[in-house]
């Protein structure tokens, strides 16, 4: 049997980026994935903390890549 076509949620983006209620995207800081001995306390309390709001300049290649998520 063929799948129906449609659109299609791009699930490296869904995983990466967060929708808040009122719109806005969240995502993650980058760098506290591996190496952390070398980075001073000071530096991985910086990336420690909740989601970091996306820039608007990005927000339309995000949402674009996210076709179901409820945009206030």
């Amino acid at each position: 049997m063929r799948r129906p076509k449609g659109i299609k949620t791009k699930k490296s983006v869904a995983k990466r980026f967060k929708i808040t209620a009122t719109g806005k995207v969240l995502r993650s800081k980058a760098g506290k994935r591996h190496l952390l001995q070398t980075k001073s306390a000071k530096r991985r309390r910086s990336l420690r903390g909740g989601g970091h709001l996306v820039h608007g300049t990005d927000m339309k290649r995000i949402l674009g890549s996210l076709p179901f998520s409820h945009r206030g």
